[in-house]
């Protein structure tokens, strides 16, 4: 791809469109923030240009435009329904340069909010790894064993965890081990589920080479079966991330004294609806960066499946 196809692109129509979308009268009342706006812009279109001469392959620089078109377009659609137009409640919906001045001013509580929620997925999610991982190898190694268990996983898993908390809070010491808990559940079944599916369904050619050629059980499950149903056990981690986050906010919600969750229903109550759609948008940001770092890690681990 040359660099006028790199440079001359929808995305970057967007981006003008946006800068001058800013320079609109305002009609709310208070302060709209609109340079922020346009600082923001012009430093994703830095990061843009950049990556044009990062990035060789077409494919990869061409989804990086895509996202941050959408990006463009959404920042276009929320001034104009706000500041511009004030076709929104500016109390529920705040302008986002105002969003983005509230994360200047927050941002040291908003990154101790973030590093509690992560850890506390991280401490949950391990946990359930380390267990339903090996678990699952073992159940889909037996048949009949790993049938009955695939429908007992799948209606465990079904019961949302967090209806789980009242029992957490009566019997654990602290609500950081409540959060844990409801992580854990999260994570445990879709891993577990997966894995035994994975050793399931796995091809039978595999496991009657590896018999073939004499090798101990430990070996055919670790060198054989193991490697041979990463994709599933990556697709289960995946579903349980995704569920586990959401869940922890909303656990965070009702009693926690500290995360993402908890930065969003302290707010709530004082009608700071600034603060919420930011909580929201970092919630966002951060569950969209932990799935890329899983996928990331996948490519990097299972080469052969790209």
């Amino acid at each position: 791809m040359n660099l006028g196809k790199r440079f001359l692109s929808i995305t970057n129509l967007l981006f003008f469109i946006l800068i001058a979308v800013q320079f609109l009268p305002d009609k709310i009342d208070k302060e709209a923030h609109s340079s922020y706006v346009i600082w923001l812009a012009v430093g994703i279109e830095v990061l843009v240009i950049v990556l044009t001469f990062v990035l060789k392959k077409a494919e990869g620089f061409n989804l990086v435009k895509d996202i941050v078109g959408f990006i463009y377009a959404f920042l276009i659609i929320w001034t104009l329904l706000t500041a511009k137009f004030d076709l929104l409640s500016e109390v529920f919906f705040p302008p986002p340069g105002r969003v983005l001045v509230q994360f200047t001013e927050d941002n040291t509580a908003i990154l101790n909010n973030i590093k509690s929620s992560v850890i506390t997925v991280f401490e949950g999610f391990f946990l359930a790894s380390v267990i339903a991982i090996p678990l699952g190898l073992i159940f889909g190694c037996f048949t009949r064993l790993g049938n009955a268990a695939t429908y007992i996983s799948k209606f465990l898993g079904s019961i949302p965890p967090i209806v789980y908390i009242p029992y957490g809070i009566a019997l654990l010491p602290t609500f950081h081990s409540v959060s844990v808990l409801v992580i854990f559940l999260a994570t445990f079944f879709p891993v577990l589920g997966s894995t035994m599916g994975g050793v399931i369904h796995m091809d039978e050619k595999l496991i009657n080479s590896a018999k073939v050629l004499n090798v101990s059980k430990f070996t055919l499950l670790t060198s054989v079966i193991f490697p041979a149903v990463l994709p599933q056990i990556f697709t289960g981690c995946n579903t349980g991330l995704a569920t586990s986050f959401v869940l922890l906010t909303s656990a965070e919600m009702i009693a926690a004294r500290d995360g993402l969750g908890f930065y969003i229903k302290q707010y709530s109550d004082f009608g700071d609806y600034t603060r919420v759609v930011l909580g929201i948008i970092i919630i966002g940001i951060v569950i969209v960066a932990i799935s890329y770092l899983i996928n990331t890690l996948e490519r990097k681990i299972i080469k052969w499946k790209n």
